[in-house]
């Protein structure tokens, strides 16, 4: 488990929330969790974490980024985490950063996470309970980090609408 440049003409939305109760190593699973493959969906694969008794959904795309999406421990909050060996410039622990999903901007909190990933990865997750948040990273096609810098990336979400769908079925069959 590891975890372009855009021409912005949206408006910002605040779209993430988050919460003092959450520590930032409670959010993303523990490398010590109990992971078993529950399914394969879209190109994506969801996994049952044994220890949480939730889900998630992984993949690493053509250019070996990995995206992975889940619940908090709490399942208030969902969390979207890239991945990358690139250096894509996440300076402290925590970051404002901006996110365009097919031209609709949100603005998040980036937590950097490096420790317990893969050799030369690093990357960041957010956490989320904005509807139009989910709804797009559903719904559209691509995510750029960082629309506004020179180091920005392209996240491809192809299949996230099944592959989310096939999470919720599978959160519901661990009784999250």
């Amino acid at each position: 488990m590891i975890f372009r440049h855009a021409l912005i003409t949206a408006t910002l939305a605040t779209a993430f929330a988050a919460s003092a109760a959450l520590a930032s190593d409670d959010v993303l699973p523990s490398a010590d969790d109990a992971f078993t493959k529950w399914g394969e969906e879209s190109g994506w694969t969801i996994y049952v974490d044994g220890t949480r008794g939730s889900c998630l959904i992984e993949r690493m795309d053509d250019n070996a980024n990995v995206v992975q999406m889940g619940l908090t421990p709490n399942a208030e909050f969902g969390y979207l985490g890239v991945f990358t060996k690139a250096d894509i410039g996440l300076k402290g622990e925590k970051e404002e950063i901006v996110l365009s999903l097919d031209g609709n901007l949100y603005s998040a909190e980036a937590h950097k996470k490096s420790k317990h990933l893969a050799e030369g990865y690093t990357g960041g997750y957010i956490l989320a309970n904005n509807p139009n948040f989910v709804n797009d990273v559903m719904k559209k096609h691509e995510m750029i980090v960082f629309p506004e810098k020179e180091f920005a990336f392209i996240v491809n979400l192809e299949g996230t609408n099944n592959a989310i769908e096939a999470a919720r079925k599978c959160n519901t069959e661990q009784g999250s």
